[in-house]
């Protein structure tokens, strides 16, 4: 029985001992995983520390460039204010003086408007020019261009193939056509504007440029002489105003009419009886009305 007891108590004491030692490796344990963990955390927190430290130093750095701007800006707006101190010192009007100012300004604005009304009027004359010369013609089959003012005959019915001789038939569209135009533009209201009254003859592109030339200048002078010709309806005053201003262009083919597609566009194909014509035209004085243009603002 006693041996028994000796058993179980030598028994109890072993176990006792061993759940000590379970029970101190898992303190061992833990405390090396916290050991771990602090470690890990050191060294994380000193990788962020070390990141800040250089952002603040790059921030310091970018700071310390704005003060010096902002310095320099400083320095230039004290310059800047006291310059406009200056001007403001130099400029500065007392009331009356400015009311004055404001009042020539005023006159200035009215007689600007005045100006600008009367140099419309010079510039406009083109416009009235071709508006008077497409009331002339409207009951007319001879068109006046819109943007030059120019009427063109055909070479096809002034003349034969290859002659510079004008037709019976033309003579008498002529005469028709070419009093009409005139007086237009030599009418009173018009007749100091015009530098020159051009007639101009043109040729397809068959045939050599010269001899072109030759027949397009030719064309363009018979119809010059079918207009200082009294009997074909200008007056003799009319037709001596006209003698100072006139002048016969031969263009040769260098001023082709090309053909035109479906849609109105110009193509690369020369359209061959359009091309061959003489047109009559006008070219104001520029310079004369630059002139006057001149003398209205010394005037103003």
């Amino acid at each position: 029985m006693k041996n028994k007891r000796r058993n179980r108590e030598a028994f109890a004491e072993h176990s006792y001992w061993q759940s000590y030692s379970d029970m101190m490796a898992a303190l061992l344990l833990i405390f090396i995983l916290m050991i771990a963990i602090t470690l890990a955390i050191y060294r994380q927190k000193t990788n962020d520390l070390e990141k800040t430290r250089l952002e603040l130093s790059t921030a310091q750095s970018q700071l310390d460039e704005t003060i010096a701007d902002l310095e320099r800006s400083n320095g230039e707006l004290e310059s800047s204010l006291a310059q406009l101190q200056q001007a403001y010192d130099q400029a500065a009007l007392t009331q009356e003086e400015l009311n004055n100012a404001y009042l020539e300004i005023e006159n200035a604005r009215q007689e600007l408007t005045t100006t600008r009304q009367e140099l419309q009027d010079i510039v406009g004359i083109r416009t009235d020019i071709i508006g008077a010369l497409q009331s002339a013609f409207s009951n007319s089959t001879m068109k006046v261009d819109a943007q030059t003012g120019s009427i063109t005959f055909s070479s096809d019915v002034l003349f034969r193939y290859n002659s510079a001789s004008l037709t019976a038939d033309s003579r008498e569209t002529l005469q028709n056509i070419i009093p009409m135009y005139l007086d237009v533009l030599l009418q009173d209201q018009f007749r100091s504007y015009i530098a020159e009254i051009i007639i101009e003859g043109h040729t397809d592109t068959d045939g050599g440029y010269q001899s072109n030339m030759e027949l397009s200048y030719a064309r363009a002078n018979a119809v010059a002489d079918f207009c200082l010709n009294k009997r074909n309806g200008l007056s003799e005053t009319k037709i001596e105003q006209l003698q100072k201003i006139l002048t016969v262009n031969g263009k040769s083919w260098s001023s082709p009419i090309y053909e035109k597609d479906a849609f109105g566009n110009p193509t690369q194909e020369v359209d061959m009886p359009a091309s061959r014509r003489v047109e009559i035209k006008f070219r104001l004085k520029e310079d004369e009305m630059i002139e006057k243009i001149a003398g209205v603002l010394e005037q103003r």
